[in-house]
């Protein structure tokens, strides 16, 4: 296999048909050894039926293509498994797939959705649509090799058709959702958050009352990046040094949270700790300054606020216009562990807090927060390493 410094980020969100509690288009991810599997299916109309169909044509293309078959076995088998549409005389919902094989590799296969858009340095790159027929319908597929910043932005019709009126926005077409989008080509935004600022675009322009279901799954390629992060004193003073010198001896950059760790992480460094007597928001403690160590952060309660931003991430990513600019240390935080990093080394210490003794803070607090944090990175498509001391 042939191996890169590459991977992919993967975001996607979904605005609803107003009115409707279930999304008419779903998105599905599956992975193989070598490749990941995004599908992208729109169902006809909106609703149950719509969800319906768009889930089983998403999840039985992307099991089948990360089984190894062909698109056109996937095609065929949702043709003769999906229900005809009475109005429509079709049986399945439209769909985009984009294939990432070795992190060298995109294959995209698209029916009936709008074009793949594919950033690349910053600017517009138009792939050769090649076509295929499967049946009675026509399927286009392109092929490219990877760069590091390539950004492919994949969605489903109602994100085009977005207006107040009900009449077609003209400056909102494909060709406008790429000026809107291109100058944040090296914003350093997640994929996430970059379908977050679409869409909220998108709900702007439909006045807040999506005449159908729009969704954005965006796929953003980058090279891998290391980040660590040590939590707490060990249980044993004794292993003071041996922790540090692990934490210290990974490449990467280096948050410190807690008192107690910002000094072991000092003396063992030869250093000192200077506080930052103010934080900028007022319910999250002050930072302090190591040199050599990038961010010195308090202990539980900037870890736990990191938390709520990180489950909110993983719904609707509102909280990324709070953490995307904020200078306080849980804000730092979330900017180095959800857009910086691609691999995170978590040092756990497990040491009881004296300060906490009359507090309702104990060490299985700590640990279910921390525990929950390292869920959360892994969902948002990390590779998460924690080591308890």
């Amino acid at each position: 296999m042939k191996m890169n410094n590459l991977c992919a980020d993967i975001g996607y969100l979904s605005i609803n048909h107003y009115g409707e509690q279930l999304c008419g288009d779903h998105v599905e991810i599956a992975e193989n050894d070598n490749s990941t599997i995004i599908v992208l299916a729109d169902g006809l109309g909106s609703g149950v039926k719509a969800s319906i169909l768009s889930t089983l044509t998403s999840k039985i293309i992307s099991t089948m293509l990360a089984a190894g078959l062909d698109i056109r076995d996937a095609v065929e088998t949702i043709a003769d498994t999906l229900p005809i549409c009475s109005e429509r005389k079709s049986a399945f919902s439209t769909f985009t797939i984009i294939r990432l094989v070795n992190n060298d590799r995109a294959d995209i296969i698209q029916y009936e959705n709008p074009n793949v858009i594919l950033l690349r340095d910053g600017k517009n790159c138009e792939m050769q649509l090649n076509t295929m027929r499967i049946g009675e319908k026509t399927i286009y597929h392109s092929g490219l090799n990877l760069r590091d910043g390539d950004i492919f932005i994949a969605m489903s019709d109602g994100v085009l058709y977005a207006s107040s009126d009900g009449v077609l926005n003209e400056s909102w077409d494909r060709d406008g959702l790429i000026s809107y989008v291109a100058p944040l080509w090296d914003s350093g935004f997640t994929a996430k958050t970059l379908t977050s600022i679409i869409l909220d675009e998108t709900s702007r322009l439909y006045g807040g009352k999506p005449f159908d279901d729009a969704t954005v799954c965006v796929v953003k390629i980058r090279q891998r990046k290391p980040m660590n992060i040590a939590i707490g004193p060990p249980k044993s003073r004794d292993d003071n040094h041996r922790m540090m010198a692990l934490f210290f001896a990974k490449t990467g950059k280096h948050i410190v949270c807690g008192g107690t760790t910002a000094s072991i992480a000092a003396e063992y460094l030869h250093e000192t700790v200077k506080v930052n007597y103010v934080s900028p928001d007022p319910e999250i403690p002050p930072t302090s300054v190591i040199e050599g160590v990038d961010l010195v952060t308090e202990g539980i309660i900037t870890i736990d606020r990191i938390l709520q931003y990180a489950k909110n991430y993983l719904k609707d990513n509102d909280s990324f216009k709070q953490w995307s600019y904020k200078k306080d240390g849980a804000s730092l935080a979330a900017r180095m562990l959800f857009e910086e990093a691609t691999d995170i080394n978590m040092f756990i210490g497990c040491a009881e807090n004296p300060a906490h003794s009359d507090l309702p803070i104990n060490f299985n607090v700590k640990s279910s927060i921390v525990k929950q944090l390292a869920d959360c990175l892994k969902k948002m498509g990390k590779r998460v390493k924690v080591m308890y001391f």
